[in-house]
């Protein structure tokens, strides 16, 4: 994702962060008029693709999220349909909306670029991984906050239980992926000396590691060993991001198709489902953890997307579609964030005025017919949590330390907020138990992670520090 919040930063200057300080400061100013100025003074080397390949995948995350689930009222209850289990065709859809892929390819890329201007200007490395911290944090905690008020009301007033976790973990189900992300980020110093140092081999030992992995786990059904594929995955995706920043993929095409082809190769003769994410009653998925499969699509995606670069660049010369793309830059953290409980808002609405729009069966020609409506719905209830959230993601100012921080402070508040943001997808903030009916120590756990991470005596060098 770049960094996920990265927004819009200017690689190398920190003139366009300075504008968009500025312009923060004209509250009478339009949303879209503040980005065009923005977009105006668009430095020349600029890669204005790699922000419109992250807008463009933010937006396909959404869009699949709002289409797969189909909830839909049986014998007066709602139920949790899943778009993927009900009609199977559907399936094939996810070689197109799971992008997740392209997030660590493009943070592969910013990562690359960031991390060398931060050796270049002599950065302790926990005040360059505490800024990442900051920009992926800052706007998670009010959405932690609303959450556990909304557990801990409901619960008081009587909600079911059930329901009520069922709410909240859906709403925080983007979650996961920012811990997997802060782990991928943390190693950037270590993935990018391999980079340096053994060039493409790097990358193929990450694939090799994969097939390993899950050999293992498919073979000789060594369990819990998959979990290592979360790194092993996504670090060989982001290791292609470190070789597409410095010219290193000379023909993309032959990536494309050679990902496009192993990944045939995978679900017609191996044993992986054609689902790029999780279905309900599936043995085995290809997301949670990642598979070769999720990987040899993450090659092909990542082939495509830098072989459509020159005609992306071409075409962003456009002033109104390159403002587009910083508008929804400037925004990005929260519409990921927040668009789930954006749904969870409208279902509870139509559930309140008796399930209406819920009685259609979910594939059905008139449900299809219906989801532009729903999808305005959806629409309209986020704007408002932008309006009021966007803010969380905007950081001024990077500070760097009098000291570094300890090893142990930023490994122990590393494990802590990416156990905090897991547990939140995996089990909910919502406890079945309890006086509060919330798992306050889950909620806990992210702000006592970057309190370790972030806390120090500090100078302000927000006149300074670059916006890579």
């Amino acid at each position: 994702m770049g960094d996920l919040a990265l927004g819009f930063r200017a690689r190398g200057s920190g003139a366009v962060q300075e504008i968009g300080a500025r312009m923060n400061d004209k509250p009478r100013s339009s949303l879209w008029g503040r980005a065009a100025e923005m977009a105006a003074m668009t430095p020349p080397e600029r890669n204005r693709y790699v922000d419109f390949l992250r807008a463009l995948s933010i937006l396909a995350v959404v869009v699949g999220h709002w289409l797969v689930a189909a909830p839909y009222m049986k014998d007066g209850a709602v139920e949790g349909g899943h778009l993927l289990g009900i009609i199977p065709w559907t399936q094939w859809l996810t070689w197109g909306f799971q992008v997740m892929p392209i997030f660590f390819l493009v943070g592969g890329f910013s990562h690359g670029m960031s991390w060398a201007a931060a050796q270049r200007k002599g950065q302790h490395y926990s005040d360059w991984f505490g800024g990442r911290v900051q920009r992926l944090i800052n706007p998670v905690l009010p959405l932690f906050l609303i959450w556990t008020l909304f557990a801990a009301f409901g619960t008081w007033a009587g909600i079911d239980r059930e329901i009520v976790a069922m709410a909240a973990q859906l709403a925080l189900i983007p979650v996961w992926f920012l811990s997997v992300y802060l782990i991928i980020s943390a190693l950037v110093p270590w993935t990018w000396a391999l980079w340096q140092r053994f060039g493409w081999a790097s990358f193929w030992g990450f694939v090799a590691g994969a097939v390993t992995i899950d050999v293992l786990t498919l073979k000789y059904h060594v369990p819990y060993i998959n979990f290592a594929n979360f790194l092993f995955v996504w670090l060989g995706i982001h290791q292609l991001g470190y070789a597409w920043q410095q010219g290193r993929i000379r023909n993309p095409w032959l990536w494309a198709v050679f990902g496009a082809i192993a990944l045939e190769m995978l679900v017609y003769f191996g044993p992986y489902p054609v689902a790029m994410i999780g279905v309900p009653g599936s043995d085995l998925s290809n997301s949670m953890p990642p598979t070769i499969a999720l990987l040899a699509l993450g090659i092909a995606q990542s082939g495509f997307a830098i072989a459509f670069e020159p005609a992306g660049r071409r075409m962003l010369e456009r002033l109104w579609l390159w403002t587009a793309t910083v508008l929804m830059n400037g925004m990005i953290m929260t519409v990921y964030l927040w668009h789930l409980t954006a749904f969870v808002f409208v279902m509870v609405a139509a559930w309140l005025l008796g399930g209406i729009g819920l009685h259609l069966a979910p594939g059905s020609g008139e449900w299809w017919l219906t989801r532009p409506v729903w999808f305005a719905l959806y629409i309209l209830m986020l704007l408002p949590l932008i309006a009021i959230f966007a803010r969380f993601e905007q950081v001024r100012g990077m500070p760097e330390r009098a000291t570094p921080v300890p090893h142990w402070r930023l490994i122990t508040g590393l494990l802590l907020t990416c156990a905090g943001l897991a547990f939140t997808a995996a089990i909910s903030i919502a406890s079945p138990m309890g006086v509060t009916g919330v798992r306050l120590w889950v909620v806990a756990l992210p702000f006592v992670g970057t309190a370790l991470i972030g806390f120090g005596p500090v100078r302000d060098l927000s006149k300074r520090v670059s916006g890579v």
